[in-house]
């Protein structure tokens, strides 16, 4: 059964949202605030988390990057408000998607399902290359989804490996920043052709996996195009 936590302020709209999904099926937990938030997020494993930005005690950007140093579950963000920062923000803490109030929650719906597909499409699909990435120092185990850097693991969120994942099973191939949209996001997010959410996963990923990121050595930009994956010095 997929486990999902709501949280938001807004008891009416958690409500509304606790019914509807429990109605596909799903065990549905709910929080009120930040704080509330990001305990049940440590006690228990969730497949899904929708996070409303403006909380009480801890705002939503804060539990993200809260969560985010203990766990890869995704996260969707719900924002009052549609601007590009708040968005961008979101992705920057280590936000899977964000959908902007007022909202469907059959958009809501939609979009959970997409990423739980996604998600369990890349646990279960067995692959016929090797399973086992090595570059220089960088270890990456596809079936068990770790990256590991020299003796290191390197805790990354299901975007970043996808698309560190991607790259690196296609060495010196470079993919726009489009290509990368459509294969990590899906069809719906390429057709809003907001390429900076790519942007804001890279350089998460970077921050993450290089020794310089601003000099990276595994995940390289070719300007005006997209990303690469290479090792330098090699």
């Amino acid at each position: 059964m997929t486990r999902v936590l709501v949280v938001d302020d807004e008891k009416l709209i958690v409500k509304g949202i606790r019914f509807s999904l429990e109605q596909d099926g799903m065990k549905v937990d709910c929080a009120y605030d930040g704080e509330e938030a990001i305990e049940l997020a440590k006690q228990n494993e969730y497949d899904m988390i929708l996070l409303d930005v403006m909380l009480p005690k801890h705002d939503g950007f804060e539990v993200c990057q809260t969560i985010r140093e203990f766990s890869e579950v995704p996260i969707i963000m719900l924002t009052a408000r549609g601007g590009d920062m708040d968005k961008i923000l979101g992705l920057d803490y280590g936000a899977d998607d964000y959908i902007t109030k007022p909202f469907n929650i059959l958009e809501v719906k939609a979009r959970i399902k997409a990423i739980l597909r996604r998600n369990q499409k890349s646990q279960s699909h067995t692959r016929q290359e090797q399973h086992i990435v090595t570059a220089g120092d960088m270890k990456l185990d596809i079936d068990g989804r770790r990256v590991f850097v020299g003796n290191k693991e390197i805790n990354l969120t299901a975007k970043e490996f996808d698309i560190l994942e991607l790259l690196a099973t296609s060495p010196n191939k470079v993919f726009s920043r489009e290509k990368l949209l459509s294969m990590v996001w899906g069809s719906k997010a390429s057709e809003s052709g907001d390429v900076r959410t790519v942007d804001v996963h890279v350089r998460r990923l970077r921050e993450k996996i290089e020794p310089s990121p601003s000099e990276p050595r595994y995940v390289h930009t070719k300007w005006g195009v997209g990303y690469y994956f290479r090792v330098s010095g090699e």
